[in-house]
């Protein structure tokens, strides 16, 4: 199934849509209160709890 065939399948506003819920998700991750939420959580990996002893 080649591109043109999903295309003509889903239609202009199948398209529509999913551009609309693409960039509903960009704007919800990247809304102010989240970004400080996610700085906050970005050193958890690389925390060492044990001080680097395994």
């Amino acid at each position: 199934m080649d591109l043109s065939a999903i295309f003509d399948a889903i239609g202009v506003p199948g398209i529509v849509w999913l551009l609309i819920l693409f960039a509903g998700v960009l704007a919800w991750a990247f809304r102010p209160r989240r970004r400080r939420r996610s700085t906050g959580d970005a050193p958890v990996p690389v925390d060492d709890d044990d001080g680097g002893k395994t």
